[in-house]
């Protein structure tokens, strides 16, 4: 918290100390409270809120996140009748105040976040809890066998477990949840990926302010990590010899990470322009800057530098390891390349690549031949995204199946379901 920064907003909500204004909005009310732990939890949330609403039209919503960044975006992406605090932290009297306060009939936890005084504290209660999007990365898979002793009795009491994929499921049931809760149902970030965002920027009018051609080729570089910028302002600097209009985005994934990607920028020798910095708004008196490179440091931008990138790298692939989603781009039809570490995304890169849907870079000199080969090679680029979007398209429908699950599983309760439409 002390290095986001931001972190006195909602201080006290971190240790159950919520406004007389939740306490109003929760007065003779049931609700259910669904977690998402940062910005890319949020998307899914956001979209699971829109399904879930319409089927439960008696129940107040109540989202937690644990970032400020992830804050920012529940509060962008969802209306002011949803209810959006800061996860307490995991201490027996703090969940215990938050639970008393809240009273969920379910609670909805989204991809990977088990807390485990929160998890005791729900099944004392006997409050049902769900776990979707649920995805094991071998870290965690191995910490959760490590400590099976503690875990084992937390995971047995879930309700309803949405796996992203068989091999997913298998290592839930290995690890303690019960197979009659366990769903395949797929991965979530397909049909948020598709979403529609309210909040709309014009990118062509930011990236000419920041000096780019109107015709210039865009390397957007998304969810970047520590080590892959300088790597990338380096091969940049050597492409613009053969692409001298190439233009660069670069949108690192923590915004507070600001100044030591500035520093890589100046130490390349690569002119760029900060995004706060622009209006995107163009007048006849605006000077477009004399930058070769876009810095993005706002958040929840990424989609719609995306949507007008000539090529897309995905970060935390190359210097880091785990990567970063490879959907975005793929559903809106864009060439894209990671390198070796996608270990976060490991099935939906599989289906990326056993498609043709997306390039896979060994290291960052096979990373800079497979750029300079796509903005050689327009009708490749075209053909990569048709199949990427293909690829999207064919695994849609993890939401309602996600739904489907939550609402069997509160079954009972003597809550109001309407019918499906």
């Amino acid at each position: 918290m002390w290095r986001r920064g931001n972190w006195t907003s909602g201080f006290g909500e971190r240790f159950a100390q919520y406004d007389t204004k939740l306490k109003q909005a929760l007065t003779n009310r049931n609700s259910i409270w669904i977690h998402a732990v940062s910005v890319g939890e949020v998307g899914i949330c956001s979209q699971l809120i829109r399904a879930l609403e319409p089927r439960l039209p008696n129940i107040k919503l109540v989202v937690s996140t644990t970032t400020t960044t992830g804050m920012g975006e529940l509060r962008k992406k969802l209306p002011t009748n949803v209810s959006k605090i800061y996860y307490p932290v995991d201490r027996r009297s703090y969940v215990a105040r938050a639970q008393a306060l809240i009273k969920p009939e379910a609670i909805v936890l989204v991809e990977a976040e088990i807390w485990p005084n929160f998890i005791w504290r729900a099944q004392q209660q006997r409050i049902p809890l769900f776990l979707v999007n649920a995805r094991l990365s071998e870290r965690s898979y191995r910490g959760y066998k490590r400590f099976g002793f503690i875990f084992r009795p937390l995971f047995a009491a879930f309700a309803g477990v949405g796996a992203q994929n068989e091999s997913d499921a298998a290592r839930l049931r290995e690890l303690g949840f019960r197979p009659e809760a366990i769903r395949v149902t797929g991965s979530m970030k397909f049909d948020a990926a598709l979403a529609s965002d309210k909040r709309t920027i014009n990118v062509p009018t930011l990236l000419l302010q920041a000096g780019a051609k109107v015709c210039s080729p865009v390397l957007v570089c998304g969810s970047t990590h520590d080590g892959e910028e300088s790597l990338i302002c380096e091969m940049f600097l050597r492409l613009r010899q053969k692409f001298p209009d190439l233009f660069l985005v670069l949108v690192p994934r923590h915004a507070e990470r600001t100044k030591d990607v500035t520093r890589d920028l100046a130490k390349c020798g690569v002119k760029h322009v900060l995004r706060s910095e622009l209006t995107g708004k163009l007048s006849d008196k605006s000077t477009p800057a004399d930058a070769h490179c876009l810095l993005v440091n706002t958040t929840g931008e990424l989609k719609s530098f995306y949507e007008h990138a000539t090529l897309v790298f995905v970060g935390k692939s190359l210097t880091a390891q785990g990567g970063q989603n490879p959907i975005e781009p793929g559903a809106l039809g864009k060439p894209m390349i990671f390198g070796p570490n996608m270990q976060n995304f490991a099935d939906v890169t599989r289906a990326f690549l056993e498609r043709d849907g997306a390039v896979q870079a060994a290291d960052a000199a096979a990373l800079e031949i497979a750029v300079d080969d796509l903005l050689s090679n327009p009708e490749r680029r075209q053909q990569l995204g048709r199949n990427a979007h293909d690829v999207v398209q064919e695994n849609l429908g993890a939401i309602d199946r996600t739904l489907d699950m939550i609402l069997n599983g509160i079954n009972g309760r003597g809550l109001y379901v309407a019918p499906k439409k």
